[in-house]
């Protein structure tokens, strides 16, 4: 009797089984992906904690402040009118979307009060961030992935110089501290962009919003959402620098990188953000 074919299809009984094994090891390769994709990141992270130590503690030459300003203008200020027009346009949303239902209770103007809390809570650092994911986050994986596929990595650790310090540590430092400013431009623009449309078109009294807009806001809300702000700008400069400096494949892996970038980035954000949200709701904080 001759062997069955290696190409004939399995019996009916065995094609059950043998697709969960298939979905058993597939899931088994992504789960060892994803531990090993946020061990190189964190592991990122603290390389870039040791360098930051070690130039606190003047054990090697300082970081150019040349390139670090030279990232802040690339990475902060060429942003800044993408941000001023879409955090105008979230005030304006916000104050339409809640004009109605407060109405409805006789507090129309407490409209101030709910956009001055949502900007400086949330959506200021929030959207900011993940604007800046895809205007900045996406052109540094883009830059490093093009020194490393043209191999001035290499030609940096041969002359002994460190890529962490030199590439990294630079664009992730400029990146949050300039999500800070950005965070502070965004809560202004979307508090304005909401007094817009509270006095000029729902007939809020423009002394009554100020003075509601004051009250709603403390120091903790201001500086939660600046805290957020700073980190979310580590987490969109890490994670495009690790994608950065792995990148194979020419340049079919450097758009590869710029698009994961992104995508990681913003989940990312979301879910720091979440995880702020119990966080200061538990210490309440809010």
């Amino acid at each position: 009797m001759s062997a069955a074919h290696p190409n004939a299809a399995a019996p009916f009984w065995w094609r059950g089984p043998e697709a969960v094994g298939r979905t058993i090891r597939r899931s088994g390769r992504e789960l060892a992906d994803s531990v090993a994709y946020v061990g190189g990141v964190v592991n990122l992270f603290l390389e870039i904690s040791l360098r930051l130590a070690r130039v606190y503690r003047g054990r090697t030459d300082r970081i150019s402040v040349e390139h670090l300003v030279q990232q802040a203008v690339r990475v902060g200020v060429q942003s800044i009118p993408i941000i001023v027009i879409v955090q105008i346009f979230v005030g304006i949303i916000l104050a339409l979307a809640m004009a109605r239902p407060l109405d409805e209770f006789g507090q129309l103007e407490r409209v101030a009060t709910v956009i001055a809390l949502a900007m400086f809570r949330e959506m200021g650092a929030l959207f900011s961030a993940v604007i800046l994911s895809g205007f900045a986050g996406a052109a540094i994986a883009a830059e490093l992935g093009a020194m490393v596929e043209g191999e001035e990595i290499k030609a940096l650790r041969a002359h002994a110089l460190d890529p962490i310090r030199f590439l990294v540590v630079p664009r992730v430092l400029a990146t949050a501290i300039m999500m800070v400013g950005l965070t502070v431009l965004a809560n202004v623009v979307g508090v304005a962009g909401g007094f817009t449309i509270g006095v000029g078109v729902l007939g809020v009294n423009p002394i009554t919003y100020i003075d509601l807009t004051r009250d709603a806001l403390t120091l903790t809300d201001y500086f939660t959402g600046l805290f957020k702000g700073f980190v979310f700008g580590t987490i969109i400069a890490g994670l495009a620098c690790y994608e950065g400096l792995n990148v194979t494949g020419g340049a079919v892996g450097v758009g590869h990188a710029t698009t994961t970038t992104v995508v990681k980035s913003i989940v990312c954000l979301i879910g720091a953000d979440c995880l702020f949200a119990v966080i200061f709701y538990s210490l309440e904080l809010w």
